[in-house]
């Protein structure tokens, strides 16, 4: 995580500084049942590189059995509701549930263990669709392809859709995870010279 705060953009380098000091401190926090016990937030190569610490450690004997990851609903791909997480695509296809479908699938064929979609979380049945994951680390060669590859596509896949509807950051952040990545190809938008050209468009001659 220390290496990666170093070559982070400057919209992810604070939430690094944060990770790093949560884990360096993890010894100190009173575990409960809730966010101080068990969330952190991080971008997929930080999440890639936290998956990939724990199965080492479980396979150095450092930690004592298998572990599992999963996340919130509450995340870049987990949520499909004009009304949470989606709410900030603003093109009109924020009423689409499409996102949290593709990210299971996608999730389920790159080595997720087990895979759910539910509806209704925080704000009511009919009004949210959520794709989860979880995903079983055991310490093995195996389980750490497997981490890389679902971990990239479940953060990626919210990256992505964000990204065509238009949103700059979730451009930014694609761009910066093409050039990390030969083999990852995400179309990117073009974007009109002008805010008024769609309305001249349709205006009446």
């Amino acid at each position: 995580m220390e290496e990666l705060s170093k070559n982070a953009s400057e919209s992810s380098k604070r939430h690094y500084v944060d990770n790093c000091r949560w884990i360096r401190e993890a010894g100190k926090h009173q575990l409960v049942v809730g966010s101080q016990a068990r969330i952190l937030y991080a971008n997929e190569q930080g999440r890639k590189a936290i998956a990939l610490a724990f199965n080492k450690a479980i396979a150095e004997g450092r930690l004592k059995g298998p572990v599992v990851l999963s996340r919130d609903h509450h995340d870049v791909s987990g949520t499909d509701s004009p009304f949470r997480e989606t709410s900030n695509i603003e093109d009109g296809s924020q009423f689409c549930a499409d996102m949290a479908i593709q990210n299971v699938i996608g999730d389920s064929f790159r080595g997720a263990t087990w895979v759910a979609i539910h509806n209704g979380g925080g704000v009511g049945w009919g009004e949210v669709i959520n794709g989860g994951f979880g995903l079983l680390l055991d310490g093995s060669e195996d389980a750490a392809e497997r981490a890389k590859m679902m971990l990239s596509w479940d953060v990626l896949n919210g990256i992505a859709r964000r990204s065509w509807s238009g949103h700059p950051l979730a451009q930014e952040t694609a761009s910066a995870a093409m050039a990390a990545q030969p083999k990852l190809i995400i179309t990117v938008p073009h974007q009109p010279p002008s805010d008024q050209l769609l309305d001249s468009c349709f205006r009446d001659s």
